[in-house]
């Protein structure tokens, strides 16, 4: 190990994955280019039936430790990966998601900078299969227990752009394997719980991606339901009550406006040339466009 590798902290990243093979070599390349020098690369397959194995194996020499084989979901298989991990600095990529260049200096950095740190967590930003920005997050400057209550409201931000301590994750882990989707909240609660420091910047450090299969996208409603049992549990009801209570009005006004918008003079004069753009083969505007004003 070179001089440089030891004054740096090992930083383990662990992928969970199952059947992304169309997805898992750009992640796997996205934390090899780094180029960090104390890294603990480990990948958690679920016994894949597509080509995941085969991109696995093209990167085998460069990877800590990787199996796979049957699990009971992203939440096990983090754990089996946090359990063969050794790093200072802990976190995991899912197998559609990928950092942007520099990103695990950036985390050794922040933590050298704060000591007492326990999580440091930077801005990320969700991107469609063609690259488009979908959604950009920054994350609170002062990330504490009330601030995650508010997750749902946006409290929030993108997992990959967040790393924890080795002492974080003593204190915190394991990661609750009866959650399959709000897991990453739940840890990131029981962490605000038993005093972890949050560190944040707005560096912009991943990119995930939004596509069908994606558990984001194909479990969007379940995700908020997730989310609401989760901060219950952690204490939060209120502030669950209250979230509700904002997305309940939110749409009730969609429903109650809906006809007066549709009806308005100045739509009804453009949905002609806007249902011509919705047709059209820039996926820019069937993406960007409305269903409602499309009909």
């Amino acid at each position: 190990m070179s001089s440089i590798s030891c004054h740096l902290p090992k930083i383990s990243v662990i992928i969970p994955s199952f059947n992304q093979g169309r997805f898992i070599e750009k992640t796997i390349t996205s934390v090899l280019s780094q180029n960090y020098p104390n890294l603990e690369l480990i990948i958690i397959d679920g016994g894949s039936a597509d080509n995941t194995i085969e991109v696995i194996k093209k990167h085998e020499k460069h990877l800590f430790y990787w199996v796979s084989e049957p699990d009971q979901g992203q939440s096990h298989a983090l754990n089996k990966g946090m359990s063969k991990s050794s790093g200072e600095i802990l976190t995991w990529l899912n197998s559609d998601d990928w950092y942007l260049p520099g990103t695990l200096m950036h985390f050794a950095e922040k933590f050298r900078q704060n000591p007492e740190a326990g999580m440091v967590v930077g801005a990320g930003r969700i991107v469609d299969l063609a690259g488009n920005e979908v959604y950009y997050i920054e994350p609170s400057q002062n990330i504490n227990l009330e601030s995650l209550y508010d997750w749902m409201i946006g409290g929030n931000f993108l997992q990959p752009s967040s790393a924890y301590s080795r002492s974080a994750w003593e204190l915190s882990g394991p990661i609750d394997e009866s959650i399959h989707i709000a897991l990453d909240l739940d840890l990131w609660l029981r962490m605000a719980k038993k005093g972890v420091k949050f560190i944040s910047t707005n560096d912009l450090l991943s990119e995930a991606l939004s596509h069908p299969n994606a558990k984001t996208t194909a479990f969007e409603k379940l995700m908020l339901l997730d989310c609401a049992m989760v901060i219950t549990q952690h204490g939060g009801r209120q502030h669950v009550e209250k979230q509700l209570t904002q997305l309940i009005n939110k749409y009730c006004w969609y429903e109650k406006n809906y006809q007066a918008i549709i009806n308005n003079p100045v739509i009804k004069f453009l949905r002609p040339i806007i249902k011509r753009l919705a047709k059209s083969e820039d996926q820019y505007w069937s993406e960007f466009i409305p269903p409602w004003i499309k009909q």
